[in-house]
């Protein structure tokens, strides 16, 4: 009865899913930009203190710029869909095929 009441109110379980989907990856995406500006303020904070410390005689604030910076790459692929194994559909197969494996095991131990 439940089920027939949701339906006649125009509930549709397939479009709360997609509006959840596109609220996470909303979610990545603000997160991939927060991320970014202060990697922005902090490398010119140490650019500048490198500067102050030693006037670009060694150029140590780059390898602060270059280790962040691959982290950023991989966030921004994440957020952005550029990887295909990172993405919920990938997750989504994985996951079933693990518990149809695990299920598959299962019948087997119990035959």
């Amino acid at each position: 009865m439940e089920f027939d009441k949701n339906k006649k109110l125009g509930y549709d379980e397939n479009k709360e899913n997609k509006y959840l989907r596109a609220k996470e990856r909303v979610a990545e995406i603000k997160k991939f930009y927060t991320s970014l500006l202060f990697y922005v303020v902090f490398i010119a904070f140490l650019g500048a203190l490198n500067y102050y410390t030693n006037e670009w005689r060694y150029m140590w604030f780059l390898w602060a710029a270059f280790g962040w910076g691959i982290g950023l790459i991989f966030q921004a692929a994440k957020a952005f869909k550029i990887m295909p194994f990172m993405n919920k559909n990938w997750e989504e197969r994985k996951i079933k095929e693990f518990m149809d494996e695990d299920e598959g095991r299962s019948k087997d131990l119990w035959s």
